[in-house]
C-alpha cells in the first residue's frame, strides 16, 4: 500500500505528473491481488491511471472497478477490513457445520474476491484434519491433492478442486479426536510430566547399549497373534486419544478398546 502511496506522489518515477487519486479500496485491492509482486502491483497502477478518462477536472480518479479492470479480477467489496477474516471463518464453520450450500457459497465469494487459492487451500487442509480427522482419513488426502493442484493450475480451474475439497470435508463424518488428543500431550510436556523412555523401547544398537540393558525385554509386536502383545510404551496410564464412534473412526475405537483392555490383562 505503502509502494502504491508512493508511486503516485512521484513526479521523476511515479506517476506523480498526472493528476490522479485512487480509492483506498482500489489500492487495498491492488496490493493484495499482486501477491506479493512490486512490479505487478506498480504496473496495474499504471495501466488503471492510463486507461482511466479524467473526470471534468481533469482528474484521474481510479476506482474500484477501475482497478478490477486493470489487474483483470473482480472483488467483492467487504464491508470492513476484517471482513476477510469473517469469510473465511463463516466458510471453515459451515464445514464444520456439515453444510454444503453455505460452504460452497462462501468459497465462491472468497474466489471473486480474488483470494490467493492456496490461502483458501491451507485452510480447507487444516480444517480436514481438525474437524473431520480420522472419522474420514480420506479427506486430508484430498484436501492435500486440491492443495497440490490449485498451486500448480491457478485461477480460474482451481476453483473446481478446492470445491471438490471443501463439498467432501462438509459431508464427512467429522471428529475432532486428533486435535484432542495431541493439545493434552502437549500441554503434558509444557508442564514439564515428561517421562523417561522405558529401557526396554530404548536404542539397543549403539556400543554399551546391550551393558546398560537397553532394548532388553523387548517384544516385537509381529511376532504375536494378531500382531498385537500387551506392553508397556509410555511408563504411565494417560490415554491421550479418545477416538469417536464417527465414520471409519469407529471401527479404530473398536480396536483401540480391545487392546486397551488387553494391556491391563482383562482379555476379552
Amino acid at each position: 500500500m505503502e509502494l502504491l502511496r508512493s508511486a503516485l506522489r512521484n513526479e521523476e518515477r511515479g506517476l506523480g505528473y498526472l493528476k490522479v487519486q485512487a480509492d483506498e479500496t482500489a489500492l487495498r485491492l491492488l496490493a493484495k491481488l499482486s501477491d506479493g509482486d512490486a512490479r505487478k502491483a506498480l504496473n496495474s497502477l499504471e495501466i488503471a491511471a492510463l486507461t482511466t478518462s479524467p473526470d471534468n477536472e481533469g482528474t484521474i480518479r481510479i476506482s474500484l472497478e477501475a482497478a478490477e479492470q486493470s489487474i483483470q479480477k473482480k472483488a467483492v467489496v467487504y464491508d470492513d477490513e476484517d471482513a476477510h477474516y469473517d469469510t473465511i471463518s463463516a466458510f471453515i464453520k459451515s464445514m464444520r457445520g456439515s453444510d454444503p450450500d453455505a460452504t460452497l457459497y462462501w468459497l465462491a465469494k472468497m474466489i471473486h474476491a480474488g483470494e490467493d487459492p492456496r490461502f483458501i487451500a491451507r485452510r480447507i487442509v487444516i480444517h480436514a484434519a481438525e474437524d473431520v480427522g480420522l472419522a474420514d482419513p480420506m479427506a486430508l488426502v484430498l484436501a492435500n491433492a486440491a492443495f497440490q493442484a490449485a498451486e500448480f493450475i491457478g485461477w480460474p480451474e482451481a476453483r473446481i478442486p478446492l470445491a471438490e475439497a471443501a463439498i467432501y470435508i462438509a459431508t464427512a463424518a467429522k471428529s475432532n479426536s486428533t486435535i484432542l488428543a495431541i493439545d493434552a500431550a502437549l500441554e503434558d510436556v509444557k508442564s514439564g510430566r515428561t517421562l523417561p523412555v522405558p529401557e526396554h523401547l530404548r536404542d539397543g544398537h549403539y556400543a554399551g547399549a546391550k551393558r546398560l540393558g537397553h532394548g532388553e525385554g523387548y517384544k516385537y509386536a509381529h511376532d504375536f497373534p494378531g500382531h498385537f502383545v500387551p506392553q508397556e510404551y509410555l511408563g504411565s496410564d494417560k490415554q491421550y486419544y479418545q477416538p469417536t464412534e464417527q465414520g471409519v473412526e469407529k471401527k479404530i475405537k473398536d480396536r483401540l478398546d480391545k487392546w486397551r483392555e488387553l494391556k491391563k490383562g482383562k482379555p476379552q
